[in-house]
């Protein structure tokens, strides 16, 4: 009772204190100085989390093989979250560690679940793109976080660990979304990020975006390699550079791969080897021209490819998905992310969607032992399965929902409201509760006598929360 006076007593001396003040004109506004309030007016008030409890954009998931229930997921504005109960709820371990809230890449060391590496800065670059401040590691499982170095690189796209030996560490970096830099395309590391070696450099704005490893054959490597740069006007995608390079001595040297992959100005690519037969690469290369773009394979190891599939429904806004994924058992089987989770049976020839608790799509990860076992993550977060995608867990777990705007209404208690990137906006007051559809907002505003919420922009759909907050 006691605080919630001395907070209501903070409240009320500062809305007096600001409606007291007098109305000032445009010209004395400017040139008025901040008003600076006595601290103890409101040194009764903390922050506390308060929702909403809904899943946002994560470009980033790895899982633990022998450990079927335990998963790693990086939210592009929320950090690090580990799950140790399939998904069942999730727990933040990089705060106070991580010093970016931005993840690209998650890997966990096959050979040591211990050893746990973070890429900061996704590598799906829209428009509210955030960089990162390099790679992080962790020996304890996720509980701390060191600094590993790669402080200039911007936007990581992939972290591939040595199967054998979890100090040997390759990263994807994409560098600096803004201009060019020459911190980007594929490093390497001997002892666990200590000291990092630059084995692909293609030039100062092209850098790399995937990074594939042959399982059977930890030698062989092929890096997916990309231009883009954001402007606030528009993205620059491609070169000519770009596309899927190869290297067979563990990086020490690289070959542009071109064997019936397309030529010219080509824009994002995936990579992937099947680990059931190294021989079997999947490449899905954007290109300028439409027709030329697709899903290619290669049964050789990279020295001939063959488009296998061109469905639009694969490669739509390519710079924002382009993934793939091969199956660790059947080389048949492979995956590719786009708006929708689609799943080929037969090779690639062919695809069906699987259904996901939400569109936009950008992490799988198979687990190898069992290929049911699996983590998807999307624009509304992250999801694990355990019957190959027919159900899966809740989004509803995972506060780290990207919030365009918030505001607060003037009932009592107040109603904190937010827009949610990909969902809609959001009115809580502490709890969250499902609601009714809306659509999606970058602003919102509070109509002073109903309080009712009113988007003043907007264009997809998604979901209304409420709930109760409490005094204390």
């Amino acid at each position: 009772m006691h605080t919630f006076l001395r907070l209501l007593a903070s409240a009320m001396l500062l809305l007096g204190g600001w409606m007291l003040r007098p109305a000032a004109s445009p010209a004395q506004a400017q040139d008025e100085p901040n008003v600076v309030y006595d601290p103890a007016l409101y040194q009764a008030l903390n922050y506390r989390m308060i929702g909403p409890y809904r899943g946002g954009r994560v470009t980033a998931v790895a899982g633990i093989a022998e450990q079927p229930y335990t998963f790693y997921m990086g939210a592009t504005g929320g950090g690090v979250w580990k799950t140790e109960d399939a998904g069942q709820t999730w727990r933040n371990v990089s705060d106070g560690f991580v010093k970016a809230g931005s993840i690209g890449a998650v890997a966990v060391a096959a050979s040591d679940p211990n050893v746990v590496y973070v890429g900061t800065g996704s590598a799906a670059p829209r428009g509210n793109i955030s960089p990162g401040v390099g790679l992080y590691k962790s020996t304890d499982a996720g509980a701390t976080w060191t600094a590993a170095g790669l402080e200039k690189a911007g936007q990581i796209g992939k972290i591939v660990v040595h199967p054998q030996n979890p100090d040997w560490v390759y990263v994807a970096v994409l560098g600096n979304i803004f201009g060019p830099n020459p911190e980007r395309g594929v490093f390497r590391s001997k002892d666990g990020g200590t000291n990092w070696e630059h084995v692909l450099a293609v030039s100062d704005s092209t850098g790399a975006v995937d990074l594939a490893m042959d399982p059977n054959n930890p030698r062989i490597l092929y890096a997916g390699m990309w231009r883009a740069e954001r402007k606030p006007w528009t993205l620059i995608d491609g070169s000519t550079e770009g596309g899927v390079y190869k290297s067979m001595d563990e990086g020490g040297t690289w070959t542009r791969l071109k064997g019936g992959l397309p030529g010219g100005l080509v824009g994002k690519v995936g990579v992937a080897v099947s680990p059931a037969n190294s021989g079997r690469v999947w490449v899905l290369q954007a290109t300028a021209e439409e027709k030329d773009g697709g899903l290619y394979r290669s049964d050789d190891g990279g020295k001939s490819f063959q488009r296998i599939n061109r469905e639009h429904n694969l490669r739509q806004r390519a710079w924002y998905y382009s993934y793939v994924i091969a199956d660790p058992q059947d080389e048949n089987t492979v995956y590719v992310l786009n708006t929708g989770m689609y799943k080929s049976i037969d090779g690639g020839k062919t695809f069906e969607r699987i259904r996901v608790p939400h569109g936009d799509n950008h992490g799988l990860w198979i687990n190898p032992h069992n290929t049911d076992i699996m983590i998807n993550s999307n624009d509304g977060g992250a999801n694990v399965s355990f019957n190959g995608g027919r159900t899966w867990s809740s989004q509803y777990n995972q506060p780290t929902a990207e919030l365009y705007r918030v505001t607060v209404d003037n009932q009592f208690p107040s109603r904190c409201r937010a827009t949610v990137r990909a969902a809609s906006h959001r009115r809580s007051t502490g709890t969250p509760s499902a609601g009714a559809r809306a659509a999606t907002s970058p602003s919102i505003r509070v109509t002073p006598i109903s309080s009712t919420p009113v988007p003043t922009s907007g264009r997809s759909r998604g979901w209304i929360a409420s709930a109760a907050i409490s005094a204390m």
